[in-house]
């Protein structure tokens, strides 16, 4: 209860206009940061607090309270996504031979927490994007996992420009994308068969903010 009031009056403060501008200049401020070869050492390890920024904004504007059964369902999704990653870069018989550097933080098992939340995250915007419109539970699905993997494919050539995680031989292999597409596949899955209302005016904000900051240093790193 308390934390709903605490949502409620931080949306009262900081209407969705205000925090429209935020994502953008925060985003905005990164893009430079990371560009300048003085700060970018600086802002690759604030990169982990960026991500945890992006997920708390969204809470005190999901419309529909968030349930026992959602914080179940993404408590899965994170503790799956990162399980897997884990085994994958420990063994390589996933994703293909990788390892993770410093620029997501504290890693466990040679992996970074933080990509638990990624994929959560990543699944949550997704969905919630595509809830937005008309369409039927089989698109609910499809949909958001090929935008995941769209994001994937511009996000993996500039991850190692910015100390997150480097293939060993030196490009992306294809089952990379294979299993994102996969897991992204059993995550929205599961998320239409559970019912979940996902709708939140700023997931498109901070996708497209989050995308485009990917998209910008893929061209400028």
């Amino acid at each position: 209860m308390q934390i709903s009031l605490l949502l409620q009056k931080f949306k009262q403060k900081y209407p969705e206009r205000k925090v429209r501008q935020f994502i953008f200049t925060f985003y905005a401020v990164g893009i430079v940061g990371l560009a300048l070869p003085a700060t970018h050492v600086f802002f690759v390890y604030l990169i982990p607090l960026a991500l945890l920024l992006s997920a708390f904004i969204l809470l005190p504007f999901q419309e529909d309270d968030f349930s026992i059964k959602t914080g179940v369902l993404f408590t899965v999704i994170f503790v799956v996504s990162f399980t897997v990653e884990a085994i994958g870069v420990n063994t390589g018989k996933i994703f293909g031979q990788y390892f993770y550097e410093n620029g997501l933080g504290v890693k466990c098992f040679g992996t970074p927490l933080i990509i638990g939340l990624n994929w959560a995250l990543l699944v949550y915007l997704t969905a919630s994007i595509f809830q937005s419109f008309r369409i039927n539970k089989f698109f609910l699905v499809l949909f958001p996992s090929v935008l995941m993997v769209l994001y994937d494919v511009v996000l993996e050539q500039v991850a190692p420009k910015m100390q997150m995680w480097f293939w060993n031989a030196g490009r992306v292999p294809f089952r990379n994308y294979l299993v994102w597409f996969l897991m992204a596949l059993i995550f929205h899955t599961l998320l239409v068969i559970s019912g979940l209302k996902l709708k939140n005016p700023l997931s498109k904000i901070v996708f497209s903010a989050q995308f485009l900051f990917f998209l910008i240093l893929m061209f400028i790193l």
